[in-house]
């Protein structure tokens, strides 16, 4: 007996139900896009009565970070100097999507300029946890986190400076990926610091993390940070296992003051992975303690050249938490951005010399919960704090996985972070699914807030 394919339609209509029920309470969008998601849909309905398959996304909705450019579609950046800004073309990146029969539902709310970890900006405020609205949904992208963990949309497009793909995951209980540096083009994205930025998949699973990456990863000519390197067809081999996979614990920096609740979900997580077949090593990573500063130069130096214009007597323009942050760069020397750079090398090298002998780090992704929207924390201080275990990677350039692990004991999601040698992402991905396979946190959803 034959079935009907799925109709594409039918799910818009459910999603966009989503939108209408959660987001007046967590502010997750920037922007709705519901006529031509429909249009859309529509067509690739008659597709599949057709027999026609478009692409590996085929039917699959995307909510797109706010800060990565959509035809026809405002692109704010979270920002009043770009509000009613409406790009002419997609980026490169939005092309692939469509090609592949992705249906865009509408972008998603981000901090100002993609610079901080509560998702918040001047266009519309703020954006909330949806498994507890008094906190962040992390950032800076909250909006993506948020919409594929209500259902807003099967999956989402993220950025990753520092952490803004890999937090946000692991806040909302979904799966997310900061690719290496240069394997998807960032043409058409605003950018925080070109050499460390890269936009990411966010999912719900890791298969379909996976799935929206191999559409995504490519070479750009117009994008100077893009690689022309090879990605093999890793999806037949994505439930291959892990069997023999060398995984390193460090002993210092990642694990000190962690919360119980994160502890003791970790501790789980490598008992799990240990049962799959993994074989793990505790090392020592030298560096690891002062990579957060230094990254956090290096990107502060470059955002103060993105934004140099901007940063000239127009204060009123931007959000308070954004620019107070901003000007702590300026007081920030040539001497000082030199030492980051050389350190960067000197981390780059340990790494290497790391994953000689490994195929995985393995951390936490965040050290405790998320914290409350009101924390008395500045900005710069709530973002370091929140990102304590992400920077590390990002001033590395590496793959970064985060997939969900555990939960607090207040009900908050725990995530894990696998991370890999530059290009290995099939890697990562072969472990996070394997270990999906063998949970159920990533089935989790929020409670509709009442």
């Amino acid at each position: 007996m034959s079935t009907s394919p799925p109709s594409t339609s039918n799910k818009v209509e459910k999603q966009i139900e989503a939108i209408e029920r959660w987001n007046p309470h967590v502010n997750a969008m920037m922007a709705r896009n519901d006529e031509a998601a429909r249009r859309d849909a529509e067509i690739l309905d008659k597709a599949s009565e057709n027999g026609e398959w478009r692409g590996l996304l085929h039917g699959v909705t995307i909510m797109v970070k706010d800060n990565i450019d959509t035809a026809g579609i405002e692109t704010t950046n979270g920002s009043t100097f770009f509000k009613g800004h409406v790009p002419n073309q997609d980026a490169p990146v939005l092309r692939k999507l469509r090609d592949a029969g992705a249906v865009i539902l509408g972008k998603a709310t981000l901090h100002e300029f993609a610079f901080g970890v509560r998702s918040f900006n001047p266009v519309i405020g703020q954006a909330r946890n949806p498994y507890d609205t008094s906190r962040i949904p992390g950032g800076s992208s909250g909006g993506s986190g948020i919409a594929v963990a209500t259902g807003m949309a099967d999956m989402a497009l993220g950025t990753d400076t520092g952490g803004s793909v890999r937090i946000p995951s692991s806040i909302n209980g979904i799966s997310g990926l900061r690719p290496t540096v240069g394997r998807i083009s960032n043409h058409g994205s605003f950018p925080v610091s070109a050499t460390h930025d890269t936009i990411g998949p966010m999912a719900r699973t890791v298969s379909d993390v996976a799935r929206l990456f191999a559409v995504m990863a490519g070479y750009e000519d117009a994008d100077p940070i893009s690689e022309d390197r090879p990605l093999e067809n890793f999806l037949p081999t994505l439930g291959n296992g892990i069997s023999g996979l060398r995984i390193a614990a460090p002993r210092n920096y990642y694990f000190e003051s962690l919360d119980a609740d994160v502890a003791r979900a970790i501790e789980e997580a490598i008992k799990i992975l240990e049962k799959l077949g993994a074989r793990f090593t505790g090392v020592t990573l030298d560096g690891a303690e002062t990579a957060l500063e230094n990254l956090a130069t290096i990107i502060y130096s470059d955002a103060c050249m993105v934004h140099e214009d901007r940063l000239d007597g127009q204060d009123e323009k931007w959000g308070e938490q954004t620019i107070e942050r901003m000007r702590m760069a300026l007081a920030q020397t040539s001497r000082d951005y030199a030492r980051a750079l050389r350190a960067k090398e000197a981390w780059q090298r340990t790494l290497k010399r790391l994953f000689a002998d490994h195929d995985v780090l393995l951390t936490p992704t965040l050290p405790h919960p998320p914290p409350p929207i009101e924390d008395n924390k500045s900005l710069y201080e709530a973002t370091t704090r929140v990102a304590a275990n992400t920077y590390a990677g990002a001033l590395g350039s590496l793959p970064g996985l985060s997939v969900p692990c555990g939960v607090s004991s207040d009900g908050m999601p725990i995530g894990m972070q696998l991370e890999a040698a530059w290009w290995q992402e099939p890697t990562l991905l072969r472990a996070g699914y394997a270990y999906q396979q063998a949970t159920d946190w990533h089935t989790r959803r929020p409670k509709l807030p009442t």
